[in-house]
């Protein structure tokens, strides 16, 4: 569970950044390493979300919490 908390402590850092370009983003869960998340708004249909997702959201987790493996988009 700290795990987690320490997941979604970095998702409310990153959130205003991604607001402020009209998205958002929702955690959906931690599963065997990997952080799923849901896009949001302007986020969901955005050209730059691969390099958002990969080289922002998923490093930033990465670095900041040693159990992410990585960060995997899901459209529920």
């Amino acid at each position: 569970m700290e795990t987690e908390k320490r997941i979604l402590e970095i998702i409310d850092k990153i959130r205003p950044f991604l607001i402020s370009d009209g998205g958002n983003l929702e955690y959906v869960k931690f599963e065997d390493g990997i952080v799923y998340i849901k896009l949001l708004g302007a986020c969901s249909h955005c050209s730059m979300i691969d390099v958002t997702l990969k080289e922002g959201i998923e490093s930033m987790l990465i670095n900041e919490v040693p159990e992410v493996l990585g960060v995997v988009r899901v459209d529920e």
